[in-house]
């Protein structure tokens, strides 16, 4: 299958779609077409069957036991970093498996201030970031006695990066920022601002939650200094997660927990810690989640990247052309450079009210403020209807939420 689809660069919808059990369900009587993939992705039979085989052949803990069992669940996860490694290029060493997003950026933030920040120093985010990436680095500043300051966005939902310049100074630590963001579905331009960053002396995070779905990374070719994503939103489990982090970043850092398996030596005097990224894994993980994901990360490959961004990038692109064309609706963002989502008003109706009927037809959206308060009050909103797409969407479920949003303007108006 892959040597096709690579050849052609083309998905075929409706064998993609027969991977995923899911899709096959009815919702308040009516098929079920599921455009909510930036909240979570739903899994292929692959990453199912994963998930059974694990607890059925090699449930064991990991990395002390000598038994078959023991090592073959340690083998098997360890694996799978190194599958997740080279999906993004980096180095085993350099793969931290957390919770999700939101642990790897608090983790940063916890380490990156404990070691490197100092009262008067600044942490730079932007107007759009999710609230993971904005309270960790809150909470981390009341801490350190230090300063956030903020990117603001323009009205199409773009940085303003001649702000960001006046911004950045001797004093900025570090730049944390979304690739994609999940509300506009503004792709940002991170490898400039990377590189803006760099020249300031300034370490750089990147919030790649709403990107590893839907375009292909390579840390080696962005040089930022943290990376994080999360498996739910790439057709992996909930659960885990991943925090990419520069080694010369890693080995400065404090641990960010205590306990079993990130130690080399314990006494009731001194303990010294072992290496990344075992320093930043205390206790039992989730040993199954570790294993799945990169089976999901291998499945994402098998269908090619490229491939789903292309998909993706069309069906998007034929959503926002058909929301227009419905009086009254109003798009929220308008970048250049977009993906994976759509984010709409229908006249005055708040968005809740929209979502709801949505429902009652079977069409599952994200309605609120999706945890971008501060991007809501910048636009003067309450929250939004938000559309996001993955490889498994198809043309006709883009008609049948215009249908549905035609239906909603008439039953509220």
């Amino acid at each position: 299958m892959n040597e096709v689809l690579q050849e052609k660069k083309i998905i075929d919808v409706e064998q993609i779609r027969s991977q995923f059990p899911i899709l096959n369900r009815k919702v308040n009587g009516q098929p079920l077409v599921y455009l909510d993939n930036a909240a979570t992705t739903q899994k292929p039979q692959a990453v199912l069957d994963a998930i059974q085989k694990y607890y059925s052949e090699i449930n064991a803990n990991i990395h002390r036991g000598v038994h078959t069992l023991s090592q073959e669940a340690t083998d098997a996860y360890e694996y799978s970093r190194k599958t997740i490694a080279d999906f993004i290029n980096a180095k085993s060493s350099e793969i931290i498996f957390t919770r999700g997003t939101t642990e790897s950026i608090n983790l940063v933030a916890s380490c990156f201030g404990k070691k490197f920040v100092n009262a008067g120093d600044e942490i730079l985010v932007t107007e759009m970031e999710h609230h993971s990436n904005i309270v960790p680095w809150q909470l981390m500043c009341e801490e350190r006695k230090a300063v956030l300051k903020v990117i603001p966005v323009t009205d199409s939902g773009e940085l303003m990066l001649d702000e960001l310049t006046k911004l950045l100074s001797s004093k900025t630590k570090l730049l944390a920022l979304t690739h994609v963001s999940n509300t506009l579905g503004t792709v940002n331009d991170v490898k400039e601002i990377i590189s803006l960053a760099h020249k300031n002396g300034t370490a750089i995070l990147i919030d790649g939650a709403q990107a590893i779905a839907h375009t292909q990374v390579d840390v080696q070719e962005l040089d930022c200094d943290f990376y994080c994503f999360s498996g739910h939103k790439m057709y992996g489990p909930t659960g885990i997660g991943i925090l990419f982090g520069k080694e010369k970043f890693l080995n400065e850092f404090p641990p960010y927990q205590g306990g079993g398996g990130m130690i080399k030596e314990v006494s009731f005097a001194k303990t010294t810690y072992a290496d990344s990224p075992m320093k930043f894994e205390a206790g039992t993980p989730n040993i199954e989640g570790g294993i799945v994901l990169g089976e999901a990360v291998k499945w994402m490959k098998n269908v090619g990247v490229k491939n789903i961004a292309e998909h993706e990038h069309e069906l998007l692109h034929y959503a926002i052309a058909q929301l227009k064309t419905i009086d009254g609706v109003r798009i929220i963002g308008e970048a250049k450079n977009h993906a994976s989502a759509v984010s709409f008003l229908v006249g005055t109706n708040h968005p809740y009210d929209t979502g709801v009927i949505l429902d009652k037809l079977g069409i599952a959206v994200r309605t609120g403020h999706h945890c971008n308060q501060p991007l809501m009050k910048r636009f003067n909103i309450p929250g939004t209807v938000r559309a996001s797409f993955a490889v498994y969407n198809a043309n006709e479920e883009v008609d049948k939420l215009i249908e549905g949003v035609k239906r909603a303007k008439k039953m509220l108006s």
